[in-house]
């Protein structure tokens, strides 16, 4: 009898420990963090350099940290791109964070929050022949409000290079997206 006693006092413990920590730190029901990623051309030739952007949106009332984080501990975003042949990675631009006082920390951190746009280019080799290829990646995150982090988590993000033949013209294009990035 004194052992399920026990038992059952450490079930009911648990379960309003679990309870609280879920209440806390429950994942909302849509994403955090949405996107995509687009171009700044509508093809690219051989030998060329294209700029990609992604564009991503945190949900009201959640940041995300800044790719510098304000704290050694912090989880820093950051895109990660997978290029293969015939598209190799160049630099990736990433905005300055707005500091935010929280009321669970001394000093402001450095954070995103709202509308978020990272860019990155992308180099064609030269010898790459006309065709359509992916780009695939994930924007990595760890999303936070004013009482809990929510588990690091990822966007998965792809856009299609398509590559034509060098006399063909290209036009530029998401020239509102780009206008607003510092490219390194």
């Amino acid at each position: 009898m004194k052992l399920l006693f026990r038992n059952l006092i450490l079930g009911c413990s648990l379960a309003a420990w679990f309870a609280c920590v879920s209440a806390t730190a429950q994942a909302p029901s849509t994403p955090v963090v949405s996107g995509h990623m687009v171009l700044d051309i509508d093809g690219a030739h051989a030998g060329s350099s294209v700029k990609v952007a992604v564009v991503a949106e945190v949900a009201s009332g959640y940041h995300i940290n800044d790719h510098v984080p304000s704290l050694d501990y912090l989880i820093p975003t950051e895109l990660k791109l997978q290029a293969a042949e015939p598209l190799s990675l160049g630099s990736i631009s990433y905005p300055k964070g707005s500091p935010q006082k929280f009321s669970f920390l001394d000093s402001p951190i450095s954070v995103y929050q709202g509308k978020l746009l990272v860019g990155a280019t992308v180099k064609v080799a030269a010898d790459a022949k006309p065709g359509a290829y992916a780009l695939k990646g994930t924007l990595n995150y760890q999303a936070c409000n004013d009482h809990a982090c929510l588990a690091p988590t990822n966007l998965p993000v792809a856009v299609t290079v398509n590559i034509v033949p060098r006399g063909e013209p290209v036009k530029h294009v998401n020239s509102d997206v780009f206008s607003a990035i510092k490219f390194n």
